[in-house]
């Protein structure tokens, strides 16, 4: 199978995990799209879907799905989203579409994540993937130094601005052996808004794209 039909497959997949009538997270991407498009067969048997993007709010409102405020809801049953790095515990590198800081506010609000992508996805350590850091732009210079410490290159990504209008910055060589203390430390560097390691909101479970069909990991 080729990647694009992968993505299809676990798109499909994921609609297992939606509670009827619920309220469902949804993430961004090109795997989150195919995921739509099949959570649009099913569109009378939930109350809506809370957004992590403006792409993913377009494509949702396109296929006839209410999109509701984040601010209005407690509580999501599940938060369905791809990942650009997933390893053997459910921790993520996220950010590759720039909607990691939305991605985590969503994700806090379900109870449980689960991850939908191809096999190319699940790696030993993270890090192959450069890490996305969401960052208000007078503090990009000196987050650079500050992951330069630490082995890193940070390089800003061009021409893009987040939903939330601020700049991100893609770190190369690092390999990540402690997310949840990474995500800690970087997390309290003045000027980031969000890194796009997700230890604290891991995976749960992660529908995995196979050439053998779809193959789940509970964490």
């Amino acid at each position: 199978m080729t990647q694009d039909e992968l993505k299809v497959l676990v798109g499909r997949a994921a609609l297992d995990h939606v509670v009827p009538g619920s309220v469902v997270g949804v993430g961004t991407g090109s795997t989150v799209n195919c995921f739509i498009d099949a959570l649009a067969t099913m569109k009378d048997r939930i109350a809506g879907a809370v957004s992590s993007s403006v792409k993913s709010t377009e494509r949702l409102q396109a296929a006839g799905i209410p999109v509701l405020d984040s601010n209005t809801v407690e509580r999501i049953p599940v938060y369905i989203d791809g990942a650009d790095e997933i390893d053997h515990a459910g921790f993520m590198i996220k950010g590759g579409g720039a909607a990691l800081t939305r991605e985590k506010i969503v994700a806090d609000l379900a109870e449980r994540f689960v991850c939908i992508a191809d096999e190319s996805k699940l790696v030993q350590v993270l890090g192959r993937f450069p890490l996305p850091v969401e960052v208000i732009p007078m503090a990009a210079a000196q987050i650079t130094r500050r992951f330069k410490a630490l082995g890193g290159e940070a390089q800003l990504r061009a021409g893009v601005i987040t939903d939330n209008g601020n700049q991100i910055l893609d770190v190369r060589g690092l390999q990540i052996s402690d997310p949840l203390g990474m995500e800690a430390e970087v997390n309290q560097w003045p000027g980031v808004v969000t890194v796009g390691l997700f230890g604290r909101h891991k995976a749960k479970v992660c529908l995995l794209g196979t050439a053998q069909g779809v193959r789940r990991i509970d964490f």
